[in-house]
């Protein structure tokens, strides 16, 4: 698996599963339940991975669909 996008924005991450689920790119959450250990304020990124072998065309749809991957 790798790491495709890194956000706080939980509106994000949801827009972007939508997208990668409409294209049958699995997508799996990272650090969803993090809120517990910072106390619910949002500082910790989420992180969304696909497989290898999806991570160039999912890329490609979330910079088609100005998606901000959060990884620079």
């Amino acid at each position: 698996m790798r790491e495709l996008l890194r956000t706080n924005d939980p509106t994000v991450v949801a827009f972007a599963t939508a997208l990668l689920e409409g294209e049958d790119i699995r997508v799996f959450q990272m650090d969803v339940h993090m809120s517990v250990l910072e106390g619910s304020i949002g500082i910790l990124p989420r992180r969304l991975m696909v497989a290898d072998r999806d991570h160039f065309r999912a890329t490609a749809i979330m910079r088609d669909n100005d998606v901000p991957l959060g990884l620079d």
